[in-house]
C-alpha cells in the first residue's frame, strides 16, 4: 500500500528548469516535490553543456597549438584523450552521481524523490506506489531525448547518441554522424581534432539549417579544414552492423565506421508521462504554452520540454517565469524575439533573433549587412583562426534590429551586445553613435552598422 501526500507543487524532470523551480518554491514557503529518474541537473551537466564544452576546449587548445608555426615558433602536438576523459569523468560529472545536486535541492526545503512520475488525473502524480496529490499545480520538466530516424537497420545497434559520445573513455578510430545541427558539429570537430577519421551526413542542403546560410559556409569549411568529411543532401537509407557500421544513402554510396553518433534531433519525453489523462497529446514534439508558461489550468512547463530553445539559458528563463506565476507575482511575460544562441565549434558562432529568411517570412521589410571578421583590425591581427564574420538583421521600418549572427574566436561573447540589442530594440541610430573599443572583434560591429545604410 503506497503513501499518498497531499502538497502545494509536483515537479517533474529536475533538469536545469525544473531543479530552478522546485528549489525557488520551497525556498518561498511552499511544500514542494521534486521527482526524477535519472539525474537532477539533467542533460546540461551530465551529457551536454558543461562536459561537450570541456571537449570543445580541449579540441581548440590543439588547434591553436597547430597555429604556433608562423605565428610563434614551432610545436608538435600529440593529441590524448584521456585526460579529456577524465576531467569529464572527475571535474564535470562526478562519475555522473548527482549527490551534489540533490544536496542543494534538499537544503532550500524541497522534497526529493528518484522515480518515474505518471500523472494519474488532474493533480494528481504516482510515483511507484506512492500517490501526490498537488493542490497548487504540477510542473512538467521532463526535457528531450534524441529522435532516432526509422531508418531500416539502424534499431537495436549499439548507436551512439550524445550521451554515449560524451561518456566515451576511449575514442573510435572512424565515426559516422548523422545529423549537421549544432550537436553533430561540435562533436565532429572536436573528435577529428583528435585524429577520429569523422563523416557528417546531413539530409539537408546546408549544415546548420536553421542559421544563416553564412554560418552553414563557415562551419562547412572549418570542419573541412579539421578533416571532416561532409556530405549534404542526402540521407541514410539503411544500417548494417557487423564489427563496424555500414551506411548506406539515398545516392547508393556505402559509408563504413566504427561508431555511428545519431545527432538528428531531440524531441520531449512524454510517451510514458501520462499527459493524456489531462487532455494532452503524448505523442506531441513538445508542450505549448503561453506567456506564463502555462500549458493549461494547474499545469506550467518549462525547458526543452516546451520546444522553445533547447539550451541552459531558456529553461533559467522559462522557470523564472512559471516560479513568478506560480507565486502570484508580476513581471514580463515570456518575450522570445532574442533568443540567443551559440554553436561551439572554431570559430564560435553565436545568433540572436531572426534570420533574414525568417524575418521575411514574417513580414518584415528586411536590410541586412554582413562583415567578415578578417577584414576588420582584430581579425587581421588575430591572424590564423581569424575565419568569421558579423551580420546584421534590421527592420527597415521601425529601424531596429530583429537579428545578429556573430562568428569567429568569440562569436559567443560577441553576441552579448547584439543580444541586448535586439531585445530592447535600440534604435541603430543610437548603435551608430556607439564608441567600439579598439582593436576589439566586436569593433566590426561599427562596420556592419553602417553597412545597414541608416542616417546617423
Amino acid at each position: 500500500m503506497g503513501e499518498k501526500r497531499q502538497v502545494d507543487v509536483v515537479v517533474v524532470g529536475l533538469g536545469v528548469g525544473g531543479e530552478e523551480v522546485a528549489g525557488r518554491l520551497a525556498e518561498a514557503g511552499l511544500a514542494v516535490v521534486g521527482v526524477e529518474n535519472t539525474l537532477v541537473g539533467g542533460e546540461c551537466p551530465y551529457w551536454g553543456c558543461v562536459p561537450t564544452k570541456m571537449m570543445v576546449r580541449a579540441g581548440l587548445a590543439l588547434a591553436e597549438a597547430r597555429r604556433i608555426p608562423g605565428l610563434a615558433g614551432s610545436a608538435t602536438v600529440t593529441p590524448d584523450w584521456a585526460p579529456v576523459a577524465k576531467r569529464i569523468r572527475d571535474a564535470a560529472t562526478d562519475d555522473w552521481n548527482d549527490k551534489v545536486a540533490v544536496d542543494r535541492l534538499v537544503s532550500k526545503g524541497a522534497s526529493f524523490v528518484r522515480g518515474t512520475a505518471r500523472i494519474v488525473g488532474p493533480g494528481q502524480i504516482k510515483v511507484g506506489e506512492d500517490t501526490y496529490a498537488a493542490t497548487r499545480g504540477l510542473v512538467i520538466a521532463t526535457g528531450t531525448k534524441a529522435v532516432i530516424p526509422p531508418v531500416p537497420g539502424l534499431a537495436g545497434t549499439p548507436m551512439w547518441t550524445n550521451r554515449e559520445a560524451i561518456e566515451a573513455d576511449t575514442l573510435p578510430s572512424s565515426l559516422l554522424i548523422l545529423g549537421g545541427g549544432s550537436i553533430g558539429c561540435e562533436l565532429a570537430q572536436v573528435f577529428a581534432r583528435f585524429g577520429v577519421q569523422v563523416t557528417i551526413v546531413e539530409g539537408g542542403e546546408r549544415l546548420m539549417a536553421l542559421e544563416e546560410p553564412e554560418s552553414s559556409q563557415v562551419a562547412a569549411e572549418a570542419l573541412t579544414a579539421d578533416g571532416v568529411r561532409v556530405r549534404t543532401g542526402v540521407r541514410a537509407s539503411e544500417v548494417a552492423y557487423g564489427t563496424e557500421f555500414s551506411l548506406k544513402l539515398t545516392d547508393d554510396t556505402v559509408l563504413t565506421g566504427e561508431k555511428l553518433l545519431v545527432a538528428t534531433g531531440r524531441t520531449a519525453r512524454l510517451g510514458d508521462l501520462g499527459v493524456d489523462t489531462v487532455g494532452l497529446d503524448p505523442s506531441a514534439r513538445w508542450l505549448s504554452t503561453d506567456a506564463r508558461m502555462r500549458v493549461q489550468d494547474g499545469v506550467w512547463a518549462v525547458g526543452d520540454v516546451t520546444g522553445n530553445g533547447a539550451f541552459t539559458h531558456m529553461s533559467m528563463y522559462e522557470a523564472d517565469i512559471a516560479v513568478r506565476d506560480i507565486l502570484g507575482q508580476g513581471g514580463p511575460d515570456a518575450d522570445y524575439r532574442a533568443r540567443p544562441r551559440v554553436t561551439f565549434i572554431d570559430p564560435e558562432i553565436g545568433a540572436v533573433g531572426m534570420t533574414a529568411v525568417q524575418a521575411r517570412g514574417a513580414g518584415i521589410d528586411v536590410v541586412e549587412s554582413h562583415v567578415p571578421l578578417s577584414s576588420t583590425s582584430r581579425g587581421y591581427i588575430h591572424g590564423p583562426g581569424n575565419e568569421g564574420f558579423i551580420k546584421l538583421v534590421a527592420d527597415r521600418q521601425r529601424g531596429v534590429l530583429v537579428g545578429a549572427t556573430t562568428a569567429g574566436p568569440s562569436g559567443g561573447e560577441m553576441l552579448g551586445a547584439m543580444s541586448v540589442a535586439v531585445h530592447a530594440e535600440v534604435p541603430v541610430r543610437t548603435l551608430l553613435s556607439t564608441i567600439w573599443a579598439y582593436p576589439t572583434f566586436h569593433r566590426g560591429f561599427g562596420d556592419a552598422l553602417k553597412g545597414l545604410g541608416f542616417d546617423r
